[in-house]
């Protein structure tokens, strides 16, 4: 028989018109954002507070500085897991050790006491263990559907809720139980859904069929490096080759290249969200609300929480009804981890509900780009799908320009604060208005970026030129975090909304040089739209 879907016979039945394996892959990869944006929630925050606040009472630069080298590697370590994952373990090997070593990370970091060992021991593993996983769960979400159409569009943008749906309820669940009952309950939180995602997929694994097994040869690791760089060698000459000869591909590249660079600026600027935007909104930002604001923000917290709660656990009913029969225990562990996050969902929600005047905590900011992607997303879909489609170029200004008025509200919202000063009492519109603008920047430059170096790549070289992305992006995370670090310094001397205002000029600058240059780099696409 002819299966429509890739996989075995289970994953034919389909939900929301999408084949089961789909979802198993959506839960898991939640699981794991989940862990990994809860953990990035807490990092800064824990590093920073008070010895008797259970922190390490670091100063903000050494803690921004290690930040910046956590969220940089993250992006380089996949580069490596995708190609042992290619011609040793096979994908869904790969995704079970990436899963496992991250358990083990947040185990460690759960444990420490003290500033020791299992801290750093746990980051090691977190860097590691998303190398193996990150690239490889992608790749099995295309091997499910036999076209290139529509549906495998679909189903791509299905799995990205679900990496939005973990960001929102790690952020939100690790972040409050890290601030209001303590640190390491809050990793330790992280780990636990981590054990999960690793668990259903793994007692799952058989409705992918022979998608994601081990390759029929597999290669020493030393080969299979040796191998790769002279496989990358010939095909870099002879695209060299190409290029010499063929003015097209000489120009596509170029086009990557340039959006590569300016791409730089905008994750140097949108990842101080984990960052400096986290001790603003820590140190700098009135987060005690009473009497009506108080109201609002629990009835609008607890709709928030409640709704991407109801709808997922509705997916989930729809997985259990296609998939209970074959794969039961993978379904008890996922139902199961539902049950503890509902109850924490509920605890939560009675104890803000019980306090009259709730204290917003830090990490909450956290959550607005997960929730502002997901309401926005729809609608920039059909923008991009009308007349009003503008070409990348402008794409990537306008991400760009916004990012930048991001940065401009919180350096508006920053004038009155004293130099050098430690703490002040900013209104928390401004981080919520700077997570909108940010937001909307990030739908018109992140999905366009991947989208133009798939289509202007020459086949031989995309899988470098991906990698070359991802370099991009740890120096980008790398230099966030280490311009970060520098905030006492410029607050001390220049003031808080200067420090804001250095990231308002660059990017928009930046967005204003792409607008100059789009004439050209349309031109050097040579079609490519």
């Amino acid at each position: 028989m002819e299966y429509k879907f890739g996989g075995s016979e289970t994953n034919q039945k389909t939900v929301l018109g999408h084949p089961s394996g789909l979802f198993v892959l959506f839960f898991t990869e939640m699981w794991e954002r989940f862990s990994y944006y809860g953990m990035r929630a807490l990092l800064v925050l824990f590093l920073v507070s008070a010895v008797l606040d259970g922190g390490w009472g670091w100063e903000r630069a050494e803690a921004l500085q290690l930040y910046a080298f956590y969220t940089g590697l993250v992006y380089v370590t996949p580069i490596f897991g995708g190609l042992i994952a290619d011609k040793i373990t096979g994908y869904r090997k790969a995704v079970i050790i990436g899963a496992f070593l991250m358990t083990l990370g947040h185990a460690s970091m759960a444990f420490e006491i003290s500033s020791d060992i299992f801290f750093y021991a746990g980051l090691v593993l977190l860097i590691v263990g998303n190398g193996m996983f990150k690239p490889n769960i992608s790749s099995m979400v295309g091997q499910l559907y036999k076209d290139q159409g529509k549906e495998k569009d679909a189903g791509y943008t299905i799995f990205y809720m679900g990496i939005n749906s973990g960001a929102f309820l790690g952020i939100l669940l690790c972040g409050y139980i890290g601030e209001s009952v303590g640190w390491h309950y809050g990793f330790g939180l992280a780990g636990i859904f981590m054990l999960v995602g690793m668990l259903q997929f793994y007692f799952a694994q058989g409705i992918f069929g022979k998608i994601g097994s081990k390759p029929a040869k597999v290669d020493e690791l030393d080969d299979v490096i040796e191998d790769s760089v002279e496989n990358a060698a010939e095909a870099i000459d002879s695209v060299i080759d190409d290029a010499e000869k063929s003015k097209v591909t000489r120009d596509r590249l170029i086009v990557i290249s340039v959006l590569a660079f300016f791409t730089i600026f905008f994750w140097w600027a949108f990842e101080q969200a984990g960052g400096s935007m986290t001790i603003f909104a820590a140190d700098y930002t009135d987060r005690v609300l009473e009497g009506s604001s108080g109201m609002t923000f629990k009835i609008i917290n607890t709709l928030l929480t409640v709704v991407p709660m109801i709808i997922i656990t509705w997916v989930l009913g729809m997985l259990f009804k296609q998939t209970y029969g074959k794969y039961a225990l993978s379904n008890i562990i996922l139902g199961l981890g539902f049950v503890v996050i509902w109850g924490i969902v509920i605890w939560m929600l009675s104890r803000q509900f019980a306090d009259d005047a709730p204290e917003v905590p830090a990490s909450w900011f956290g959550i607005l780009n997960s929730f502002f992607i997901i309401a926005f997303a729809p609608l920039f879909s059909k923008i991009w799908k009308s007349k009003y489609n503008p070409s990348g170029p402008v794409k990537f200004a306008i991400g760009l320009i916004l990012l930048g008025l991001g940065f401009g509200i919180l350096s508006f919202g920053s004038m009155g604060i004293p130099l050098g000063a430690k703490t002040a009492s900013v209104s928390m519109v401004f981080l919520v208005l700077a997570y909108l603008f940010h937001t909307l920047g990030e739908l018109c430059v992140s999905p366009v970026g991947l989208s133009y170096v798939s289509k202007l790549a020459p086949a031989k070289l995309v899988g470098l030129m991906f990698g070359i992305w991802f370099v991009a992006n740890f120096i980008a995370n790398t230099a966030a975090g280490i311009t970060g670090s520098y905030i006492d310094p410029i607050v001390e001397e220049h003031g808080m909304a200067t420090f804001f205002l250095i990231f308002t000029v660059i990017p928009a600058g930046a967005g204003v040089v792409m607008l100059l240059l789009n004439k050209t780099l349309i031109r050097m696409m040579h079609g490519i739209r």
